[in-house]
């Protein structure tokens, strides 16, 4: 009987041994299976913060698309809260410890995060930018920024509104003084229309209108940044200086036809593109970005398009036959926290939309932006792209204020404001731009 049990035991070890042997295997190829084993080998997941809600949908359906042509990498979309700044959002997030891989900021935020973020002077796009799309984000010979979408702003006209006041077809180049536009201003009204509508917010006048005499001084912007350093140091005499005052005129001749003179500060955004689609005014003073607005009520079968704002009367001087133009977006990666692999990912995402047919289609037909590419020739899907596209194309194009600081809009917008509405002259607005610019560091 002894060595009977004898047997039983060591029979029943050896079956314990095998059972936990058996369990013990079975667990590996679990653990393998599930986290980061072989099975999971090459799937990467990125995010891009987005702060450009209009595309939202499309943004994602861009990810899905390099998603099936990149099985291994799976790309996430994360919207900035609306009426969020993009800056404050990822300041945030960098300081819970959770960073998205790209973030999409406005061009004077890049700087702010270049301890952050990667140098991505070394990538392909950087050969096929268009005219000064990566100057504003390099910053000691690197640039940190993907240029992603391309805005433009001047006078918008309706051309079913002066095809009739010209008594023709309409020839944007026609207008090359402030006398050629207030000649057409005054053929609009024979025609029976309102000239133009002035927006009055303080971004359009403030981030917009004003911005065109700093950008206008010189076509090199290294010039135009002496400018500003002489504002800044309280040197510049706005009071003489021909840019800015041409500038003005021009706005003189604008507030004379404003359809809202009676009551200049009335006017929401909202109005704008109502008076412009519908042929009630033949101009009106915005960007591109209006485009969805004023198709909701197009009167003249998509045919719009832009004029430069002349600042003087002798056509060769420069900015009466540019187009305001710039690269208002920016999409950055994180080097804090994302892995090479996911870096490595997202470079791949932003190759994708340069140079993927699929990726230039979701850029300029589905997102309706106008590339910072000159290897993407697909026409801009509106009309307001169109043109600013072709001024782009022609060279003349003429440098956005970009880097302004955060509160020169609201409170120099504030001084335009009172000079639409004719309680402060020029010399008391001229005081009011040197003043501010004195406070800035």
């Amino acid at each position: 009987m002894r060595k009977f049990k004898r047997v039983q035991w060591m029979v029943m070890l050896l079956l314990l041994v095998m059972v936990v042997s058996a369990c013990g295997g079975s667990g590996g190829e679990g653990n393998s299976a599930s986290g980061g084993g072989s099975a999971d080998a090459g799937n990467v997941k990125v995010t891009l913060l987005n702060s450009k809600g209009e595309i939202l949908s499309q943004l994602e359906d861009a990810a899905k698309a390099f998603q099936k042509d990149n099985p291994g990498i799976t790309v996430e979309i994360q919207p900035v809260p609306t009426g969020g700044s993009p800056f404050e959002r990822a300041s945030a997030l960098y300081a819970s410890g959770n960073p998205p891989t790209m973030t999409m900021l406005d061009t004077g935020d890049v700087e702010k995060f270049k301890d952050r973020i990667l140098d991505l002077s070394g990538e392909k796009w950087n050969k096929d930018i268009v005219e000064n799309a990566t100057t504003a984000t390099t910053v000691d010979g690197k640039n940190y920024a993907f240029p992603l979408a391309v805005e433009g702003y001047g006078f918008i006209y309706n051309k079913a509104v002066v095809d009739k006041a010209v008594g023709g077809s309409f020839d944007p180049t026609t207008i090359k003084t402030r006398n050629d536009l207030e000649k057409l201003f005054q053929q609009i009204e024979a025609s029976g229309k309102k000239a133009l509508v002035i927006s009055p917010m303080d971004w359009s006048l403030g981030a917009h209108y004003l911005p065109l005499a700093y950008a206008g001084q010189n076509k090199d912007m290294a010039e135009v940044d002496k400018f500003i350093a002489s504002l800044k140091a309280g040197q510049a005499n706005l009071a003489t200086n021909p840019v800015f005052n041409g500038l003005m005129d021009t706005f003189d001749v604008m507030m004379k036809y404003n359809i809202d003179q009676a009551s200049p500060l009335a006017g929401a955004y909202e109005r704008g593109p109502e008076l412009l689609g519908k042929g009630e005014v033949g101009i009106w003073f915005m960007g591109n970005w209006a485009w969805p607005q004023i198709s909701g009520f197009d009167t003249a079968n998509k045919e719009y398009g832009f004029l430069p704002v002349p600042i003087s009367n002798n056509a060769d001087d420069y900015g009466n036959q540019e187009i305001s133009s710039a690269v208002s977006k920016r999409i950055v990666i994180d080097k804090e926290k994302s892995t090479p692999e996911q870096q490595e990912a997202a470079k791949k995402f932003l190759n994708w939309i340069v140079y993927d047919a699929k990726g230039q289609d979701f850029l300029v037909n589905k997102a309706n932006i106008i590339p910072a590419f000159k290897n993407i020739t697909l026409p801009a899907a509106d009309p307001l792209g169109k043109s600013i596209q072709d001024y782009i194309a022609k060279g003349k194009s003429e440098q956005s204020m970009s880097l302004l600081p955060a509160d020169h809009w609201s409170k120099l917008g504030s001084s335009m404001q009172k000079y639409l509405a004719k309680q402060g002259d020029r010399a008391t607005l001229a005081k009011e731009i040197e003043d501010y610019w004195k406070t800035v560091k």
